[in-house]
């Protein structure tokens, strides 16, 4: 068997795996899922009238198609989490250890945390989505090149998050030690233009709100959705989505091969 079999065939292996896992432990992804979904209740249902007269819109229909957008990505961050948890419990139980002492091809083990942790992301932000478009919301102006572009965007950047949590993991003497220092990803959607504008925010933050992560690609998804201007947000968004892959594998690889040493 060459090489590329026994990778991808170990790799398969893995994921399976860490889908059974979640399949068999729920709660945590379910934890993890009522963030965004509360969010988008109470910022609708609450908020909505007088966050949308902010924003210039006429009703609150207004700030749900401004809204959801931020929304659908502060849910792979949120996902994401339930990774780092997921790779530090294999790291502290002992499970990596014997992997190790097996005939099997070592980058595999996060290969399968990886496209496990993508394709949660991927249902995840379907059953947000769906939450939206039960409550009002209408991206009706996408053309079928633009979802399909949105959808490369939300898979790019679960893959890009999902790295940079693979590392938390690795890093995390415990599992709630990788909770805890994994919750920027749930946190930076907070200080970005998924909740208002970037004008509205005070002057001397909004350079750190522009420019972060979650900020191109919040504006990116709206523009794609929404029609509304894109700018420079498209390859900001696609640059960090690079970035934070590129990052999050040489530091989680790295990571992963000193602890066999």
């Amino acid at each position: 068997m060459s090489s590329l079999s026994l990778a991808v065939r170990d790799s398969s292996t893995m994921l399976r795996r860490n889908l059974l896992h979640a399949r068999r432990y729920p709660s945590l992804t379910l934890n993890l899922l009522l963030t965004p979904v509360m969010l988008l209740l109470l910022f609708v249902y609450i908020f909505g009238d007088t966050m949308s007269a902010g924003i210039g819109g006429g009703d609150r229909s207004d700030y749900i198609a401004y809204l959801v957008p931020g929304l659908l990505l502060m849910t792979i961050g949120s996902t994401t989490i339930g990774t780092a948890v997921s790779v530090s419990n294999d790291m502290t139980e002992g499970i990596i250890a014997r992997f190790r002492t097996m005939a099997i091809h070592r980058p595999s083990v996060l290969v399968g945390h990886v496209v496990g942790s993508v394709l949660q992301c991927v249902m995840s932000v379907v059953l947000v989505g769906a939450v939206a478009l039960a409550i009002g919301f209408r991206p009706t102006g996408a053309t079928a090149l633009e979802w399909l572009a949105a959808f490369g965007l939300l898979v790019l950047f679960a893959t890009a998050l999902t790295w940079i949590a693979v590392g938390m993991g690795l890093i995390s003497p415990n599992a709630e030690a990788a909770g805890n220092n994994a919750m920027p990803l749930i946190f930076l959607p907070l200080i970005s233009s998924t909740f208002v504008p970037i004008a509205s925010m005070p002057g001397w933050f909004q350079p750190i709100a522009e420019y972060q992560p979650f900020t191109p690609a919040v504006e990116t998804l709206r523009g794609l959705l929404l029609g509304t201007e894109i700018g420079h947000n498209g390859w900001l968004a696609v640059a960090w989505c690079a970035g934070l892959t590129v990052l999050g594998y040489f530091w989680s690889t790295s990571k992963f091969n000193d602890d066999a040493k």
